[in-house]
């Protein structure tokens, strides 16, 4: 028997369906998003149209990683939508489709929709009514940025696709869960533990990074956030040695280390390697170091599988840890979380490593942010305060006390000073944090300090079918200034090759290493300003100057990036090669993997582009001694995060190339904010 074909919807809404095709015709929306509007018109028939604009507006905010639509935003959302349509020359709405005053009755009346805390039958959209995070007198701006704010006390309405929905109560209900487990310390033996991992801090000087060990011995749930240089890793490995000292049992602590990447994993673990390594003469070092084993993908360590979203770790089949460490936790997603979280034993002990002001994930959700939400200003509890000194002898000052603390912030500290960040490099960065954008200009066109750069190019005026990079910009990437190096540096050790075939191993690291030394990141992909045109801009340059034979779809010197996880392979989506001749077997990408070279034939690489440029995105968790980042001609994608996090990519110099300074002021004016219901259900958990 065939099933009933869908009803069709009302005319009015019909009409309104059609305006919608013809804007994703446009590329103002996405399919995805039209699609969801046009199966909710067909599930509810009477649906009116503006409600149909409201589904299709929640998917495309979505796609750009809100979690939810608050309601009382939606109308600017709309009016922005239709802007958007107006621009790209896409053909209007009808005029009277706007959102209305009462539209929470839309949402209540549609049988599309479940209200939350009434009988859920499995409608595909979630309307939430709850307390939403306003800011306090602590944080009038709402949190780092306005991306969350504080909480407070204002009602709100919350739009959300299911599986949103669930995934945010998920990581809800999981971390208030861990918050409310206190372990029992040994306060006098974690004392003298801790002097000897710490040297004496000054006494005017707080060491957060004792405390932050301190207060990970205290509960399941640990977040250590702070600029690049801050000692995250620094911190997390004398907390692993701590806690294995600790330990209830000899040799019974299971320790995981994880990343979003394979290229973050892998600077976790050299790090946290390289961190043991200092304390070798420490007490159970040597044998933590043994039992240690390689950092994964989080991908990996769940148990990804091709065929569905779904992973083979869960609550029913848990993850076998005692203690999970992870790094870059700022690139995690909602999804993902949940999907960690579900699969961590509840007696087992969670350490997120992030920056929280770094770009948030590329899906949706800005968990690290959320979390973070009032980590600048402490807010420890006078208990938590004296727990913290009776363990390591350091006072909270006062300033960062607050007896109404919640209890989210008991279980997150955020790491102060830099130890690498202290020159130029170091001022913009925060310049550009703080919002100060003179401040951050004045740095940029000093000459008193080669570390940073602005490199002013013209306008380009070159039609978007045939983009032509600035010469300026490709003779920055391919020659470098100043001592700091481009990529004619990899291409020249290239063309030299190894002295003998014995050498060859000792060539293709060094070779893979000079490329490291520098990268151009840009903000977009396509035009002139993208990651495409500079790629073939940069690789026809070094065949010019015939330091490479850039011709072709591969090539001796070929720098790719693998853009999705191939395990049989043995390469990760974020793995960085380099095509080398091998002699017999012909041209292989390389890759360094820790100090080992792993290759793989061209034929079997087909998830790869060419990486001279890469995106913001695409560079996080990786460093370069030399970074150049390239901002477009007044982008509306360009954010405060995403100038912040290319600066932060650079180890000793850094180079901004721009047409117009403008775009950077705007750029760092513009701070990005998610829709997020998180905080409000992990307060609203502590209050039960």
């Amino acid at each position: 028997m065939k099933p009933a074909p869908p009803i069709s919807p009302n005319a009015p809404t019909q009409r309104v369906l059609d305006v919608l095709h013809d804007w994703a015709e446009q590329g103002v929306l996405r399919r995805l998003d039209v699609a969801l509007a046009r199966f909710l018109a067909e599930l509810c028939p009477q649906i009116p149209p503006a409600l149909a604009v409201a589904v299709a507006l929640l998917a495309d905010l979505e796609g750009r990683g809100h979690t939810c639509v608050l309601l009382d935003e939606l109308p600017q959302h709309l009016i922005a939508l239709k802007e958007r349509a107006a621009t790209a020359g896409a053909p209007p709405l009808p005029p009277d489709v706007h959102w209305p005053h009462d539209g929470e009755r839309l949402l209540r009346e549609c049988p599309a929709v479940h209200l939350e805390g009434e009988p859920d039958h499995g409608a595909p959209l979630i309307f939430s009514r709850e307390r939403r995070a306003a800011p306090s007198s602590l944080d009038p701006l709402g949190g780092r940025g306005g991306r969350s704010p504080t909480l407070g006390a204002m009602e709100t309405g919350r739009l959300y696709l299911r599986r949103y929905w669930r995934d945010e109560n998920t990581v809800a209900a999981r971390i208030h869960q861990r918050l409310q487990h206190e372990a029992e310390v040994d306060a006098p033996g974690a004392a003298a533990l801790l002097a000897q991992l710490f040297q004496p801090a000054d006494d005017t000087e707080v060491d957060w990074q004792k405390l932050a060990c301190a207060l990970a011995l205290r509960g399941r749930f640990t977040l250590l956030t702070g600029g690049p240089g801050t000692g995250k890793t620094h911190t997390a490995a004398r907390l692993l040695a701590l806690l294995w000292a600790t330990r209830a049992q000899p040799g019974a602590l299971r320790v995981a280390l994880a990343a979003p990447t394979g290229k973050a994993a892998a600077r976790l673990k050299q790090s946290i390697d390289r961190e043991l390594v200092k304390l070798a003469a420490l007490p159970g070092v040597a044998e933590l170091s043994q039992r240690l084993g390689p950092a994964r993908t989080l991908h990996s360590l769940l148990g990804a599988r091709p065929d569905t979203r779904r992973f083979a770790r869960n609550a029913a089949q848990p993850l076998e840890v005692d203690v999970l460490l992870v790094d870059e936790a700022s690139m995690i997603h909602l999804e993902m979380m949940a999907a960690l979280l579900d699969a961590l034993p509840p007696t087992a002990r969670l350490i997120l490593l992030g920056d929280k002001d770094q770009l948030a994930s590329v899906e949706a959700g800005a968990v690290l942010g959320d979390l973070c939400t009032g980590a600048e200003q402490g807010r420890y509890t006078p208990q938590t305060a004296q727990a913290l000194q009776a363990l390591c002898g350091d006072r909270i000052p006062q300033p960062f006390i607050d007896p109404a603390g919640p209890a989210l912030l008991q279980r997150v500290v955020m790491l102060r000073k830099s130890h690498r960040f202290g020159g130029a490099i170091g001022q913009l960065a925060q310049a550009v944090n703080a919002g100060d954008a003179e401040r951050a200009q004045t740095l940029l066109q000093q000459t008193d300090d080669a570390a940073v750069r602005l490199l002013p190019v013209p306008q380009l005026l070159a039609p978007i079918a045939a983009p032509v990079a600035a010469p300026a910009l490709v003779d920055l990437a391919v020659q470098g200034r100043d001592g700091a190096k481009g990529y004619a540096h990899y291409a020249e050790l290239l063309r030299q090759g190894p002295a003998a075939e014995a050498d060859w191993n000792t060539w293709a690291q060094r070779v893979l290493q000079a490329f490291d030394q520098c990268r151009v990141l840009c903000a977009v992909r396509e035009g002139p300003w993208g990651v495409q045109t500079l790629n073939e801009a940069i690789a026809a340059r070094l065949d010019a100057l015939g330091l490479l034979h850039g011709r072709g779809a591969w090539y001796a010197g070929r720098p790719v990036m693998v853009t999705r996880n191939d395990h049989d392979l043995g390469v990760l989506n974020g793995d960085v090669g380099i095509a080398l001749p091998t002699g017999t077997q012909g041209l292989r990408v390389v890759f360094l993997q820790g100090q080992s070279l792993r290759s793989v034939s061209i034929s079997r690489l087909a998830d790869v582009q060419t990486a001279f440029a890469m995106t913001v995105h695409q560079s996080q968790g990786s460093e370069f001694d030399h970074t150049v980042l390239v901002l477009p001609e007044r982008h509306a994608g360009l954010s405060r995060e995403l100038i912040y996090t290319g600066i932060t990519r650079a180890r000793s110099f850094f180079t901004l190339v721009c047409a117009d300074t403008q775009t950077l002021h705007e750029g760092i004016q513009r701070v990005t904010r998610r829709a997020s219901g998180l905080l409000s259900r992990i307060d609203t958990l502590e209050r039960v």
